[in-house]
């Protein structure tokens, strides 16, 4: 009959698990003082600092590409259909406003469509697949564009005159308006001609809430003259088009351009999810608008913009692939040391018949231990600064190069979440390696070593 002996380390599986794991929470709340203590709070220590950068450092990009996104999609809309004859230079044909797709465009909830087979995010060879939309279009509306330039007792300045209808999301320029207000839509043109200028239009040209000045206008090769008068002043922080861009009432427009009351330059199409983008103007172009009218991206009419922002993918990934390999090397640092410092416990375990697989488990399941004590301090620090940096705007930046006057943060649960799996999985993965010192370490030798 087998008689069982608790040091016997050929027993089956689950009891040499167990006692892998129960060397190694030993080995890991040991008091003893030791050069390896201190080798393993360098390890917690890196672990924590490199999974707090990755956290910040991939809230502040996603807030970034958030805001200046909004700000874009907000003053343009997703989507822009104009006729098919109007040029790029801020210049519109006349397209009917009557249309079979206006207002009622915005009875779509879901679109189906056809899309690469993707895995992971990355596109693969093979049979389209049939996707639905994440959402629906949430809004339509109309302008028109005519620009002009702007004469002053002192200056003269360019500018490109956006005029909206009553249909015009006003909540959006609301959370920019710094002076004044937004102008009401009665049934009577307004005489004044109330106009919204940029903050930066405003500076340059020293006017404020209730000033007037004059545009000039060139029709049919002669110059015609309007008087505005300012209403409010706003700033989006997107500077290269707050100081081309005034509202004014379309109607305003229509009078200076000729147009019927059913004539406008255009439609903006705002959508509820950014990623139905492409599914949408696809659909739009070929299933929705007639033949004298096309529909265009705001990524790709402004598609500078937009590559920069991609381009911001390419920072998130060289930031955390640089913080994971800090800790991979700290991790594998700290694991050596440790080795070193148990040889002799190692020696004993051999000689006892502890496989070098069972022996290095411990070692991994004290590796895990303070991969985890690090991603728990490096969870609160980084999410930390975060709200920190969210609620109080620490960290600033030049509006007239970012777009943005502080760090935008934008802390989603399943990137945090995706950021602690990824960690613990790579560093887990590339410690297996220096665990293959124990293979190399003699029982006999070790007893003996010191």
């Amino acid at each position: 009959m087998y008689c069982f002996s608790p040091f016997d380390f050929s027993e089956s599986k689950f009891t040499t698990i167990n006692l892998s794991y129960f060397i190694a929470k030993r080995l890991a709340i040991t008091n003893k003082k030791s050069f390896s203590r201190l080798i393993i709070r360098i390890a917690i220590a890196a672990i924590a600092l490199s999974l707090a950068v990755m956290i910040v450092a991939t809230a502040m990009i996603s807030g970034f590409k958030k805001e200046i996104s909004q700000k874009m999609f907000g003053f343009w809309g997703h989507i822009t259909t104009i006729d098919i004859n109007s040029n790029q230079a801020f210049e519109t044909e006349p397209v009917n406003k009557n249309q079979p797709f206006y207002p009622s465009l915005t009875d779509i909830e879901q679109i189906e469509y056809d899309a690469p087979r993707t895995i992971l995010g990355y596109q693969v060879d093979g049979p389209l697949v049939k996707k639905t939309t994440k959402g629906g279009i949430r809004h339509i509306q109309v302008f028109a564009l005519k620009p002009g330039i702007i004469q002053t007792k002192k200056a003269i300045e360019g500018i490109v005159l956006k005029g909206v209808d009553k249909d015009f999301d006003w909540e959006f320029m609301q959370k920019f308006l710094k002076e004044g207000s937004i102008f009401e839509f009665t049934e009577e043109r307004p005489k004044n001609r109330p106009i919204l200028i940029s903050q930066q239009t405003a500076d340059r040209l020293h006017l404020s809430v209730g000033d007037q000045f004059i545009i000039v206008f060139i029709k049919d090769n002669n110059q015609v003259q309007r008087r505005f008068q300012v209403q409010g002043i706003y700033k989006t922080g997107l500077e290269e088009y707050d100081k081309r861009i005034a509202l004014v009432d379309i109607r305003v427009l229509q009078q200076l351009l000729d147009w019927r009351e059913d004539q406008v330059g255009g439609f903006e199409i705002f959508l509820d999810d950014i990623d139905d983008l492409e599914a949408y103007r696809e659909y739009i172009y070929l299933e929705v608008l007639p033949n004298r009218l096309i529909g265009e991206s705001i990524k790709r009419k402004f598609s500078a913009i937009f590559e920069w922002l991609e381009f911001q993918n390419i920072n998130e990934l060289i930031i955390i692939t640089l913080m994971i390999i800090v800790s991979i090397i700290n991790m594998i640092t700290a694991l050596m040391i440790l080795i070193l410092e148990r040889t002799n416990m190692i020696g004993i375990l051999k000689s006892m018949g502890s496989s070098d697989w069972n022996i290095r488990k411990i070692f991994l399941y004290h590796a895990a231990y303070i991969i985890l004590l690090g991603l728990l301090i490096g969870n609160l620090l980084g999410i930390s600064i975060c709200l920190i940096e969210d609620h109080f705007h620490f960290v600033k930046l030049q509006e007239e190069n970012y777009y943005l006057s502080y760090a935008p943060i934008d802390l989603n649960f399943w990137t945090v979440f995706l950021l602690n799996v990824g960690t613990i999985i790579i560093t887990i993965i590339f410690l297996i390696i220096p665990t293959y010192l124990v293979t190399k370490i003699s029982p006999i030798k070790a007893i003996r070593f010191n």
